[in-house]
Parts: structure tokens; C-alpha cells; sequence
């Protein structure tokens, strides 16, 4: 007799791991309107207790990552020792965009799990979030030194994830020459002259 209660609990466990498992295998290729475009144009406000906010301007003259968190994101804390690591080990900066959270909340767990962040934006109202295409938290940009999507990465960063996706592609960015001149700078006929 119990045993017809435990075969339904079973296959929802079962649906459960399999769906949970193509999220994390499958993370890396969700695509992007973004990749190799500019970030969207936005300035936002510091969390509470830091000076400093958070502007497109900022993605602009180095390769940087900007990762999204929010209080209320159970899969924020999986990455935030790697966020950390980061951090530590430099050679990339971590901007963050505190996403749709209520005041005081993102300072409270950054106080908790760990501040990476050399700059917060406060996105309460989740629209830089929506500009960027933003699926869910945690997501990850590798923004490049003209401030262009070049990578995205749904879902909590691991150290595998680090290692073999998105350090090579740091690297790669950071030995990149950027061309003189910004094609799109120069108008529809592409006149620079």
C-alpha cells in the first residue's frame, strides 16, 4: 500500500533531476540579442551603503564581467565563493546589478555571502535587467573593452565553468586589439574619412 504513494514521488523526483540537469548542461547556450553588440545605455544608483552606482559608461576601457544577484536568488549563493575567488585572484573585474530587490536587502546579503563587486547597480525596477535580456538570476556578461556583449552565462557560476568557458574567453578579450576606430562610429555608409 505505501508503496503506491512512493512510485509518484519517485518519477516527480526523477522529471525533477532531469529538468534540473539540462538547465545546468545546456546553460551556456541560450543565446543572446547582445553578443558583439553594445551594452544598453542606462545609470543606476548604488545599493544601500555603497557611494558608487552603476552606469554603461563604467563597461567601457577594460574586459569586465557583470554579474546579475538578487537576495531572493537561491543560485546566487552556489556562485558567490567563485564570484569571490575572482575577486581575489584579480584580473577581471566583477560589476554587479543587484536585480528587483527591496532596500537594504542586497546589502544585507553581500554582508552575509561576500561582496565581489567593484561596482553595484541598483536595478529595482528590473529594467537595465530587461534591456539586457535577462532571463533569471544569477546570469554572467563578459563585457568586452568597448563595452560589447561578447559572452552570456545563464545559471550559477562554477569553478568549471571559470576554468573552461569563461577565463578563456577573458583571456582572449584582455590580448585582443581593439581597431582604431568603431565601424558603427562611422555612420550608415561607414565613412570614417
Amino acid at each position: 500500500m505505501r508503496l503506491k504513494f512512493l512510485i509518484p514521488l519517485a518519477a516527480f523526483a526523477l522529471i525533477a533531476a532531469a529538468f534540473g540537469a539540462a538547465l545546468f548542461t545546456f546553460s551556456d547556450r541560450l543565446p543572446s540579442a547582445l553578443i558583439d553588440r553594445p551594452v544598453p545605455e542606462f545609470t543606476l544608483p548604488a545599493i544601500e551603503g555603497r557611494e558608487l552606482g552603476l552606469s554603461s559608461a563604467d563597461l567601457k576601457g577594460g574586459v569586465a564581467l557583470v554579474n546579475v544577484f538578487a537576495s531572493w536568488c537561491a543560485s546566487c549563493t552556489v556562485e558567490q565563493p567563485v564570484l569571490m575567488r575572482i575577486k581575489k585572484k584579480g584580473g577581471v573585474p566583477v560589476f554587479g546589478l543587484n536585480w528587483k530587490d527591496r532596500p537594504g536587502d542586497g546589502a544585507r546579503w553581500l554582508a552575509r555571502y561576500g561582496d565581489p563587486y567593484a561596482r553595484i547597480g541598483d536595478d529595482a525596477l528590473g529594467r537595465v535587467a530587461v534591456d539586457f535580456g535577462v532571463t533569471g538570476a544569477p546570469e554572467t556578461f563578459v563585457i568586452d573593452s568597448r563595452g560589447r556583449v561578447r559572452h552570456k552565462h545563464v545559471g550559477p557560476i562554477t569553478e568549471d565553468d571559470w576554468r573552461r568557458v569563461l577565463l578563456p574567453i577573458v583571456e582572449e578579450l584582455q590580448h585582443e586589439t581593439p581597431p582604431l576606430r568603431d565601424p558603427g562610429d562611422c555612420g550608415d555608409a561607414g565613412d570614417c574619412g
